[in-house]
């Protein structure tokens, strides 16, 4: 009797969702590159996974808050990275959209340019598009972000421990913005 209950335990606990993370349990929405029009990467350094660190910025430009002027934010960051600074691709491995949308960036698997030579390549760069100063991102983008970090964690590409910087925390900068970076201290996994 003792190995009957043992064998439902396995079989209900992921049901139930009590048993470890899984990749199908990651069913948020992320915006791929194709659908934002995104220009083709020329990136190949890949990222060691898990990623034991997340950096959390700001573009420090502007706001969207529709998926039609997301997707154009994030093609004009792209177009600045690439065609003004040469880098071979947006910085950022994940954009978030005040329109509560993640647009991906660079992705799970290719180091980004976001934070310095040290942090890169050993850290997912994830960007709120727009400027955090003097102002908050909307919930529903605070919400993005959070679920993208539990998809990253259930896709086996976070470490379950990893940690939260703000990029701050890892370069002489004002991003996040002081109103983002308040946010971002107040969650679980932040590490200054």
């Amino acid at each position: 009797m003792p190995h009957h209950c043992a064998l439902l335990t396995w079989v209900l606990f992921p049901l139930l969702g009590l048993g470890a993370a899984r990749e199908e349990d990651c069913s948020l929405p992320i915006v791929p590159r194709k659908e934002w029009q995104a220009l083709p990467s020329l990136c190949t350094q890949s990222l060691s996974q898990p990623v034991r660190y997340v950096v959390v910025s700001h573009t420090a430009g502007s706001t969207c808050n529709s998926p039609a002027l997301c997707e154009q934010q994030a093609r004009n960051v792209q177009f600045y990275h690439k065609q003004k600074l040469g880098w071979c691709d947006v910085a950022y491995n994940f954009l978030i959209g005040e329109d509560g949308l993640v647009y991906e960036g660079r992705g799970w698997d290719i180091k980004g340019d976001h934070s310095g030579r040290h942090w890169n390549p050993i850290a997912i760069g994830i960007t709120f598009m727009g400027n955090y100063m003097e102002r908050l991102p909307p919930t529903r983008a605070l919400r993005a972000a959070q679920s993208l970090l539990a998809c990253g964690v259930a896709k086996g590409a976070l470490n379950p421990n990893y940690e939260v910087k703000g990029h701050r925390d890892v370069q002489q900068t004002l991003s996040p913005g002081d109103q983002l970076y308040q946010i971002i201290q107040t969650w679980p996994h932040y590490r200054e």
